[in-house]
């Protein structure tokens, strides 16, 4: 496979979208077409480089691509792809795939800049999963805000506008700051060799004190905590998935918030890893809450749009904890999370699109006995809803599972507390179920049950949320690499700071007993 096949990944997403664009003037359904056929082709590459992976053998890369841009301030166009991010990319265009069949018949206004809109969040997502200079890197981080902004803006709901801005403040000023941490670790760097660059390879184990160590980590660790989103950081992400279309809601959990947690295990402990290590107790602190009260919050919640984003609030809570588990138990299970979780929480977002389409309404008060109406439509809810609290055959299981036991090596205490997460899930899931299909008849409602493309958009969401569950050992097979060289940070740290990572944790574990 030719080196070049990566930046065409990006730029066929792009060329794509600009013909969608344009073709959406004369024809609707031309422009749903081109933007289909242009994440398929992406998706065949990549399923193709999933299967030949063995044929690259045990280098750090798989494909490695480079050329010069602003050579002059050390700027270069450097992607490269290993298992981590093969699996994102595959999930990305999988995900893509859905959100253009979903949004089949929802959008039928401005069709061309809507596809236009959806090509280019992904080709920004496509950037950030590839990309090895920290300049292009910081430019697909931008590059997938723009169109999101729009997508919220234009075709949401009642709330769009201040969803939208609500949106872009908080990423926008984020992003901010870890741009200049990126100009921070050039200087660094460049003071301190003489080179002046933003390649990530060059710039690993730049020299510099630990306090400002921690102050440039801060910069990617806000960035990356406010995408993912991690409590207290979260509170964009309720307004921005209920304003937002379905296939926009459907992008942002599934595929926007999981380049939050890329960052962290590519970028912020490998480029900081002392201060990481300082870190991770506060880190780990941060996930807990973020289970716990994500979870808390999405059972108060009335609107079933909201309640399934409080939903992802608590789900990414496991992943900043496994993140900074440091072993590579934690660190698969967060692999496995960010893919189970684009699935499942994906597709609860698809049957509540599906139920407003039906019924006009998000309020679970105004559901209620539905079963015998959509059966197939209920089945499917029951399946994501089983998934969303983690039962066992289905991905999310085998994430969480790994997730605890691997902070269960870290911290008895931490992981114990995750694990009610656990419990308050099973609550809130259950609560999903028995309000919307279940239960009391509030109206009477005559609805029709799934259609064929709906069918088809659930039933491979279904076969992909059973296989993760069942066969997970593909997934660990091609993340394994790339979760090594996360874990080999902390070996490579100093004794001391290992030492004091340790007195740190056993102080906030006295602390909350």
């Amino acid at each position: 496979m030719p080196v070049m096949i990566l930046p065409y990944l990006i730029l066929i997403l792009m060329a794509g979208g600009i013909l969608a664009w344009i073709a959406g003037k004369w024809s609707l359904h031309s422009s749903r077409i081109i933007s289909l056929i242009t994440i398929v082709a992406d998706f065949i590459i990549v399923l193709l480089l999933f299967f030949q992976q063995d044929a690259y053998g045990h280098n750090e890369w798989m494909i490695e691509y480079k050329a010069g841009w602003m050579p002059k301030y050390g700027i270069g166009i450097h992607l490269a792809l290993d298992g981590l991010s093969l699996l994102m990319l595959i999930l990305t265009f999988f995900i893509g795939i859905l959100a253009v069949v979903t949004s089949w018949k929802e959008i039928s206004e401005k069709t061309g800049f809507f596809h236009f809109n959806i090509l280019w969040i992904l080709s920004g997502i496509t950037g950030v999963f590839l990309s090895i200079d920290l300049f292009l890197f910081y430019f697909f981080w931008e590059v997938m805000l723009i169109p999101m902004y729009f997508l919220i803006g234009i075709w949401g709901h009642e709330n769009r506008i201040y969803a939208s801005y609500k949106f872009f403040i908080f990423t926008q000023a984020s992003g901010l700051l870890m741009f200049l941490a990126i100009l921070g670790l050039y200087l660094v760097h460049g003071n301190s060799t003489g080179i002046y660059t933003f390649d990530y390879q060059q710039l690993l184990g730049t020299e510099m004190s630990s306090s400002l160590e921690l102050l440039l980590m801060c910069g990617f660790l806000i960035a990356f905590l406010v995408k993912l989103p991690a409590f207290p950081f979260h509170n964009w992400l309720p307004d921005a998935h209920t304003e937002a279309p379905t296939g926009g809601s459907l992008i942002l959990a599934s595929l926007m918030l999981k380049t939050g947690a890329y960052g962290l295990l590519r970028f912020a402990i490998p480029l900081f890893p002392d201060a990481s290590i300082k870190f991770a107790p506060f880190g780990m602190t941060l996930g807990v809450l973020g289970i716990l009260y994500g979870a808390k919050l999405a059972f108060a919640q009335t609107d079933l749009k909201r309640l399934v984003a409080y939903t992802s609030v608590s789900h990414m809570g496991f992943v900043i904890l496994g993140v900074y588990a440091f072993n590579e138990m934690a660190c698969q299970g967060v692999v496995m999370q960010m893919i189970a979780h684009g699935i499942s929480t994906g597709a609860l977002f698809i049957i509540t699109g599906q139920l407003y389409e039906r019924l006009h309404t998000r309020d679970l008060n105004k559901m209620g006995g539905l079963w015998e109406q959509i059966p197939a439509l209920g089945g499917m809810g029951l399946v994501f809803s089983m998934a969303s609290l983690g039962l066992p055959g289905l991905g999310n299981f085998v994430a969480e599972f790994l997730t605890l036991m691997g902070t269960f090596k870290t911290s008895i205490l931490f992981a114990s507390l995750a694990s009610l997460g656990l419990i308050a899930a099973t609550i809130y899931s259950l609560r999903i179920v028995q309000k919307v299909f279940f239960g009391k008849k509030n109206q009477d409602y005559q609805v029709k049950d799934l259609s064929i493309r709906e069918s088809i958009v659930m039933g491979s969401l279904v076969i992909a949320i059973i296989f993760t569950g069942l066969f997970p050992k593909p997934v660990f097979e091609t993340a394994s690499p790339a979760i090594s060289k996360t874990i080999n940070v902390k070996v490579q740290s100093s004794t001391a700071e290992n030492e004091r990572q340790n007195d740190i944790i056993h102080n906030i574990t006295f602390s909350l007993k």
